[in-house]
């Protein structure tokens, strides 16, 4: 059997498997990645080919060797065996304690199975009891503290399940299924160890649970960590490896991984909004904003992944494109945290910052650990100069996932707006540990620097430094090293950096306040130097301009040719007919 048809098999078998055990959004998954599996040609009929319009640009875009199979051929991938059903031991009960759970009755599910013994019934009982003491626990929050308050509130229902569970896995009684289920419990009541070592038995012997690998991604905060699991050959270890990477800020490694994956997946959806997002984090806008163009050309009624889109559409100050992404999203689901985060951005463009906040709140509450949110509302509260609420946001964020990187960044711009630097130079410091090639970050820690409390220009000169190596898009970093060098005295090194800032400035076909600065220092230097004719060239520039710089270039001339002749000045203006 090949590759393709291997995996297509497997997936169709979880989809039941994770359908039947009400794992909905792992069933979801599953089944988008079955419809991305390329159709072998001799197949290929006008009801199964919908697929095969654009997303192959896509693939070819990214895909610079063309793959025929997943695994790698490097890799020996063993078959996981398909689990035996226990259906003839649940029967009715288990029908109805299932209809109930659809019907979000967990309670009612959990107690129609309260004598049954088989795994599947187990677990489903301790997956609805879970689920109610998660609903009970949003419920108390909003009662005692709001929708947003930070809140005491707790699950109760983990100590009896972390009881019961446990007892379950040293009898041996448990199937992945409720592995993956303790594990939860275990992150939950914050023993990350064995939630581990648990999620990766429950991988391990049932790789189709994309839940499962989302809450063992979670654990992986470091790669020492990933390193140190103990995972089986199978290709859904590449899908989590490839997210992990992405989290870790590994993306040359996570685009890698997803390119590799779309020789058998050649029309995921979901690999190519990973491999945007991937993108996105390396600032590729415009290649990102190719991609979820034909993303919602092919999906439409897409609501996921799209408030990355929005970022993009922000940032590139598309006014109407974003404009028509909100309209778009609101006819879709206008109650997704993803559709008010972009809405949020919308009016956030428009200049109107409460009405964004209020869309950023609408967010989180539909989900509380909604990180965009919290961390684009910070934003909009440093627009509005309500520091004490955009630290609280950051902060808000950072609990979430401590490696949000704008969210540091964030904190380091609210405690600077607020006259402390040395707590804005911790936050940025965090800030570029977490996203190193952001010139953006560099340029913030360097201007900290500078700042008349901490006044260190030699630190700041090496923070100026990376971010000119990280494609400084601001064109902040080079003119900044050429006055800070002027500053202290270095004119060689001030030298070398105007000329590199003139150099960038031609290529990009402007002219400011920089470009006079730049000719002015360089001419005045290549005087000093007695290097004339590459000053009279500068000076030749600087009589392009109608202000002081034109009487500074005369000036200049002038000493130049006394210097070069030992006679008296003369008139220069031959020199600029």
């Amino acid at each position: 059997m090949s590759s393709k048809e291997s995996c297509r098999t497997e997936l169709r078998t979880a989809i039941r498997q994770l359908s039947d055990r009400c794992l909905y959004s792992a069933s979801k998954w599953a089944a988008e990645q079955l419809i991305g599996i390329e159709q072998d040609q001799a197949k290929f009929t006008p009801s199964n080919t919908r697929f095969q319009r654009g997303s192959s640009s896509i693939r070819r875009r990214f895909c610079t060797n063309e793959i025929t199979s997943t695994p790698p051929t490097d890799v020996a991938y063993v078959s996981t065996p398909v689990m035996e059903e226990d259906d003839a031991i649940h029967g009715d009960f288990y029908l109805l304690a299932k209809s109930y759970f659809d019907c979000r009755e967990y309670r009612r599910a959990a107690h129609v199975l309260r004598n049954q013994t088989g795994k599947k019934s187990v677990f489903l009982r301790c997956y609805a009891l879970y689920l109610a003491g998660e609903k009970r626990k949003e419920e108390e929050m909003i009662e005692l503290d709001g929708p947003l308050g930070k809140s005491d509130a707790i699950n109760r229902e983990l100590v009896s399940l972390e009881r019961e569970l446990s007892t379950l896995c040293k009898n041996n009684m448990i199937d992945p299924f409720g592995l993956y289920l303790y594990g939860l419990v275990l992150k939950e009541k914050g023993n990350e160890n064995l939630a581990c070592k648990i999620l990766v038995e429950s991988v391990n012997s049932y790789p189709w649970n994309w839940s499962a690998w989302s809450e063992l991604q979670s654990l992986c905060t470091t790669l020492d960590i990933l390193n140190g699991l103990n995972l089986s050959n199978h290709w859904m270890k590449e899908f989590f490896l490839a997210s992990v990477y992405q989290e870790l800020r590994m993306h040359n490694e996570s685009l890698s991984k997803y390119e590799n994956l779309q020789g058998t997946f050649t029309f995921s959806n979901y690999i190519q909004a990973q491999i945007a997002k991937a993108q996105y984090s390396i600032r590729e806008f415009d290649q990102v904003e190719v991609i979820f163009e034909d993303l919602l050309r092919n999906d439409p009624y897409r609501v996921e992944d799209m408030d990355t889109y929005s970022n993009v559409l922000y940032t590139k100050e598309y006014f109407s494109a974003l404009s028509y992404l909100a309209h778009r999203v609101i006819m879709t689901d206008k109650y997704r945290p993803e559709s008010c985060c972009i809405i949020g951005n919308y009016y956030s463009l428009k200049g109107q910052h409460e009405k964004s906040v209020m869309y950023f709140r609408r967010a989180l509450k539909l989900n509380k650990k909604y990180l965009s949110a919290w961390t684009l509302m910070g934003h909009e509260y440093v627009e509005m100069k309500n520091t004490p609420a955009a630290v609280d946001a950051y902060r808000r964020a950072v609990d979430i996932n401590p490696r949000d990187y704008r969210a540091w960044y964030g904190l380091g711009q609210a405690y600077e707006m607020m006259g402390m630097p040395h707590y804005a130079l911790h936050y940025f410091q965090k800030s570029v540990f977490f996203q190193p090639i952001d010139s953006r970050l560099w340029i913030a820690m360097a201007q900290c620097y500078e700042s008349e409390q901490l006044h260190m220009l030699e630190e700041a000169i090496k923070c100026y430094k990376r971010a000119a190596n990280c494609n400084d898009t601001e064109a902040i970093a080079l003119h900044r090293l050429a006055e800070l060098h002027r500053k202290l005295g270095h004119p060689e090194e001030a030298a070398f950096y105007y000329k590199k800032d003139l150099e960038r400035m031609e290529a990009e076909e402007r002219e400011g306040p920089n470009t006079v600065e730049a000719l002015t220092f360089l001419a005045t230097h290549y005087k000093t130097q007695k290097r004339f004719e590459e000053a009279e060239v500068y000076c030749t520039r600087l009589l392009d301009y109608t202000g002081p710089e034109r009487e500074t270039a005369k000036s200049l001339l002038r000493g130049m040719r006394i210097a070069q002749s030992g006679f008296p000045s003369m008139d220069v203006e031959h020199f600029h007919p």
